[in-house]
């Protein structure tokens, strides 16, 4: 029985604004480092925008590299890739798999590249931009490579290929950094360039007359 006059503790109220000023710190520091570029950020800066203390930033998420961090492990948890993966297993097609593999690093890039552009950018003078960028590739050839498996298990490349080279022709081709340089650099449109890539792939690892 709660004492006269205390008011009840309510989790779930304490809870939920915990998360909700949480998103309001990661969106906030999503749109300052796309638009001014990690380095010159502050977490008073990410403060600011997100309408909370400094010590609410440090509390809830961290400083920037935990900040950068936590917008990474967002990204890999994407529904778009584990949809993905799940068709690519579920076919028996090789073609279908190609196509379902080009789709979803598509839908992935098309979410995230601002963010990847600038992980790729701060890496080369910041620790934890570096160690970020790195396991998102990591994890970004991981679901490649389960791509090759299933290709593998399907014996569908090409003659001579060997699964450590068929995944490095689907980062070659699949990788954020071609879909940046088409997309961005030269302007081609989202749909060309997935429909680009995925006669690339379907061509370079599969024989003629599944591929061609």
């Amino acid at each position: 029985m709660e004492p006269p006059g205390r008011r009840p503790y309510h989790a779930p109220r304490r809870t939920k604004a915990a998360a909700e000023t949480r998103e309001a710190i990661l969106g906030a520091a999503t749109r300052l480092f796309v638009d001014r570029g990690y380095a010159k950020v502050t977490v008073a800066e990410v403060a600011r925008e997100a309408g909370t203390a400094v010590p609410t930033v440090y509390a809830s998420t961290g400083g920037k590299g935990a900040i950068l961090t936590l917008l990474t492990e967002e990204g890999l948890r994407t529904t778009a890739a584990t949809e993905t993966l799940a068709l690519v297993r579920e076919t028996g097609v090789a073609r279908e798999a190609l196509t379902a593999a080009t789709h979803g690093t598509r839908l992935d890039n098309e979410s995230h590249h601002r963010l990847v552009r600038v992980m790729v950018s701060a890496a080369h003078t910041d620790g934890h931009a570096a160690e970020a960028l790195a396991r998102a590739n990591h994890e970004y050839r991981e679901g490649l490579a389960a791509v090759t498996r299933r290709l593998c298990e399907l014996d569908a490349l090409r003659s001579g290929l060997t699964s450590e080279v068929a995944t490095d022709i689907l980062w070659f081709y699949l990788g954020h950094h071609s879909w940046h340089e088409l997309v961005v650099e030269r302007g081609w449109s989202w749909d060309t360039t997935e429909t680009w890539l995925a006669g690339q792939v379907t061509a370079a690892l599969l024989p003629e007359e599944n591929g061609g």
